[in-house]
């Protein structure tokens, strides 16, 4: 009977920690699915006021959140985003040191990614119609820098062992940077030929690549068990300074 009562105890705590594991995978999803339906929600918006034209032209994200009430919602869905995003590079990361491969690569990596979210920060605080030029140095380091990081992290995915998400995790980032980068590479020329419509596409499809490969990161979070952040107290330090003039 007490042999039975172990197996049970064991048995529940395994369920706990996979409970656990799989609940960190959803942080990557939260990130995509908030920021997805907060863009789109803000260009339904948009259009319902009147704001854009789509007859006329298909509009880019920003042009969507230019104008009040939509801006004040787009600027709190990528304040939040820009949150997420920090967190999710953070912990991905130390995940990858954890799994004892630290490397250039990987702190090159987390700089991208935090450079990315200030982007997106800069892009919902400093709209096109207020400070384009500062929104312009967002929308950079949020899409191509952002870009970058995901190249990164593809190089990541093949030196980290164990690698998650068998033999397909690999070329489908490859696929989706890819067409982000390709839609990034075409934007400015179509905007500078006047091709708006053509140009925001692009736009739209290379936030969603993005945004997709952010929620690609559930693969690998949902092997997370615990994630903690660890200060050392200047009281102790102090006394371990004390202690070694003592002696």
């Amino acid at each position: 009977m007490k042999f039975k009562a172990i197996q049970m105890e064991t048995l529940s705590l395994r369920l706990w920690l996979q409970s656990r594991m799989w609940a960190w995978g959803l942080l990557p999803i939260l990130l995509a699915v908030t920021s997805i339906a907060g863009c789109w929600a803000v260009f339904g918006l948009a259009v319902v006021n009147g704001a854009v034209n789509i007859t006329v032209e298909f509009p880019y994200i920003s042009v969507c959140g230019a104008e009040p009430p939509q801006s004040c919602i787009f600027g709190q869905i990528m304040n939040i985003g820009a949150f997420l995003v920090t967190w999710v590079c953070i912990i991905r990361y130390q995940q990858v040191i954890d799994y004892g491969y630290q490397s250039t690569l990987n702190i090159v990596s987390l700089v991208a990614g935090c450079l990315c979210a200030v982007g997106g920060s800069l892009v919902g605080n400093f709209q096109t119609v207020n400070q384009i030029h500062v929104h312009l140095v967002g929308a950079f380091l949020a899409f191509y820098i952002g870009n970058i990081y995901f190249w990164l992290q593809v190089g990541l995915t093949y030196k980290v062992q164990p690698k998650h998400g068998g033999k397909w995790i690999g070329p489908v980032r490859i696929i989706c940077n890819l067409v982000c980068t390709i839609c990034l590479l075409l934007l400015v020329p179509l905007h500078s030929l006047n091709r708006r419509t053509a140009a925001s596409i692009c736009e739209w499809v290379a936030a969603m690549a993005l945004l997709l490969l952010f929620a690609l990161f559930a693969v690998d979070f949902r092997h997370i068990n615990g994630h903690y952040f660890h200060v050392i107290r200047e009281k102790a330090r102090i006394q371990n300074s004390t202690t070694t003039l003592e002696l």
